[in-house]
């Protein structure tokens, strides 16, 4: 039995259906002029890390054949951890719907309780080591100031 040819066209429909999840949730959001909170960016963050890992395998595929294209999409995927990695601080410095205390803190030696501050510093920490394992921290650039 063969696989289904899939058309050109439809080459990739998921990420077709993402992009337009993410278009709607936008034009929604300039509608209402919400301000952010913790369960937007848990699932921007989401969408950041999975398109992170996403430019990491292009970028490992497309460089033997094509080295400047790998090289744009390494730098793309280093760009968007950076990206990620602004949106899981800003995740930690906006309040708790419930007040955790300081287990809403993240710590690499101890991951935080509860289950979106859990899954987004699991995300954030195995982002940032698959970027360390291809870069320097001279290829991160400058880092913005932290606000308290």
């Amino acid at each position: 039995m063969t696989n289904p040819q899939t058309p050109a066209d439809d080459a990739h429909p998921y990420l077709r259906a993402a992009t337009a999840g993410i278009r709607h949730h936008a034009r929604q959001a300039a509608r209402t002029s919400a301000p952010a909170d913790r369960i937007h960016l848990d699932v921007l963050h989401g969408h950041l890390t999975g398109l992170h890992l996403l430019m990491d395998r292009l970028a490992d595929t497309t460089r033997p054949q094509h080295p400047a294209a790998g090289r744009h999409i390494a730098s793309a995927h280093l760009r968007l951890w950076q990206a990620a990695t602004s949106v899981h601080e800003a995740f930690h410095t906006l309040p708790a719907a419930e007040p955790t205390g300081s287990d809403s803190v993240c710590r690499p030696d101890r991951l935080p309780e509860g289950p979106s501050v859990l899954t987004i510093c699991q995300r954030q920490l195995a982002s940032g080591h698959a970027i360390r394992r291809k870069t320097t921290p001279a290829d991160h650039g400058p880092r913005p100031p932290r606000t308290a």
